[in-house]
């Protein structure tokens, strides 16, 4: 029914898949989001210099059949290519293991290609910033934190960081509590363009006894622009939060020696570097739920910090919510169709 409205806020893979299915069912979505485009922690970073790089999920799997028919059509159709790379385990400079397992998966020709893909026609509003949800009788009236009226809706579902969605759902004290007792670590990235290529036996790795967690060459993923060896390095969830308000200067050095050190080499020549804070990046303990949703405010949640992470959980938490909406205006609209069948007897 085109006349019922759903706000979703966040235009992270979760979100996106929530409006998406949500619009196909014929109801009337718009999605809030507060960055300049979609993505959220499935982000491209794009330079002047024309570099770009995956600084946020590095790749994915696709281990349930309902993610994997959807992974199998974006590859068909270009926006999804499967990343074939050496990917290994580093110790103190060495290769101590390889690692083999599920076929691994990137979007092409960055990670927020799946994003854009999903978004190409939803009505989506940048640069937005929702403010927590008040009460307003039937509805509920959004407003920008600059207090200006987005507009009335039905149903609103939050796609965030699980402390982010918490304050934002405080009007609904049960999910706001479910969504505050799922925490998230923070991660530190760095990018990086070598002057040279290192020319290393790997794609990627994992590295142990390091405040590194994950390095990855991202200029071998399929796609990509390789006019500079690019890298990307990943702290540890510990050293992450040990150093979250640190400056982004003192982190991107710090973390180069160790790139240096993970891989038992000396330093060359960097054409380019920065680092960026993730301060909510990885569910430490989601949810068993696969989304949040009370049928009585018509007010839910999702993301991969519900029902176990990565971009799969992302997928079928934003699925998962779409069809607790669905199933609320469906019952809502056969109690409607039964009342005015009603006849009463004026005898």
């Amino acid at each position: 029914d085109p006349s019922l409205k759903v706000a979703v806020i966040g235009a992270g893979i979760s979100g996106l898949v929530c409006a998406r299915t949500l619009q196909d069912h014929g109801i009337n979505v718009t999605v809030y989001e507060k960055s300049r485009g979609p993505g959220g922690r499935m982000s491209t970073r794009r330079t002047e210099e024309g570099l770009q790089f995956d600084h946020g999920a590095q790749y994915f799997t696709a281990r349930d059949p309902r993610f994997r028919r959807y992974v199998d059509s974006w590859q068909h159709d270009g926006i999804v290519a499967p990343w074939n790379g050496r990917i290994v385990t580093l110790q103190g400079g060495e290769v101590i293991d390889e690692k083999g397992g599920s076929d691994r998966f990137v979007a092409v020709p960055g990670m927020n290609a799946i994003c854009r893909h999903l978004a190409s026609d939803l009505d989506i509003h940048y640069g937005t910033k929702v403010s927590p949800l008040q009460e307003s009788g039937d509805s509920w009236q959004l407003a920008d934190d600059d207090s200006n009226a987005l507009g009335a809706f039905d149903a609103v579902i939050v796609s965030a960081p699980a402390f982010q969605t918490a304050v934002q759902l405080t009007v609904v004290p049960d999910l706001a509590a479910k969504a505050r007792s799922s925490e998230m670590s923070g991660c530190w990235a760095v990018m990086v363009a070598l002057r040279q290529g290192l020319e290393l036996p790997f794609c990627g790795a994992f590295v142990h006894e390091s405040p590194l967690s994950w390095i990855a060459l991202d200029s071998s993923k399929p796609g990509r622009s390789s006019q500079s060896e690019t890298w990307i390095l990943h702290a540890s969830p510990d050293w992450s939060e040990a150093n979250m308000e640190r400056q982004p200067a003192d982190v991107e050095a710090e973390l180069l020696a160790e790139f240096w050190r993970s891989i038992g080499k000396p330093a060359v020549e960097i054409n380019y570097s920065t680092a960026h804070r993730w301060r909510f990046a990885l569910p430490t303990s989601p949810l068993e739920s696969r989304c949040l949703f009370d049928g009585e405010s018509m007010v839910g949640a999702c993301g991969d910090w519900c029902g176990g992470p990565r971009v799969e959980g992302a997928f079928l938490s934003g699925s998962a919510v779409a069809g607790r909406v669905l199933g609320e205006f469906m019952q809502m609209n056969s109690a409607l169709q039964s009342a005015s069948q009603y006849q009463p007897q004026l005898s």
